[in-house]
C-alpha cells in the first residue's frame, strides 16, 4: 500500500524526521469532513461511539486510499 511519501517533503539536507505521510494528511481531512457531517448523531449515542469513530476512521483511510490511487492516472 503506497503511502505517498512525505505530506510535507523537507529540502534541508539533514532532516531526519519525516512527519506525515500524504496518506495521513488527506485521512485527516476525510475525517474532518465525515466528523462535521456526523457531529450531533454520534454525540447522541454515547454507546454507539467507539464503533461509528472505528467505521469513519475507516472510512477516511479508504478515502485517502482512493486518492492516492487517483493520482497515479
Amino acid at each position: 500500500m503506497s503511502t505517498g511519501g512525505p505530506a510535507f517533503p523537507s529540502k534541508r539536507e539533514h532532516t531526519t524526521k519525516e512527519g506525515m505521510t500524504l496518506r495521513d494528511y488527506f485521512a485527516a481531512k476525510a475525517m474532518q469532513a465525515t466528523m462535521a457531517e456526523f457531529d450531533r448523531g454520534w454525540k447522541e449515542h454515547a454507546y454507539q461511539q467507539e464503533t461509528f469513530l472505528q467505521w469513519a476512521a475507516e472510512r477516511a483511510y479508504a478515502m485517502a486510499d482512493a486518492m492516492l490511487k487517483a493520482r497515479e492516472r
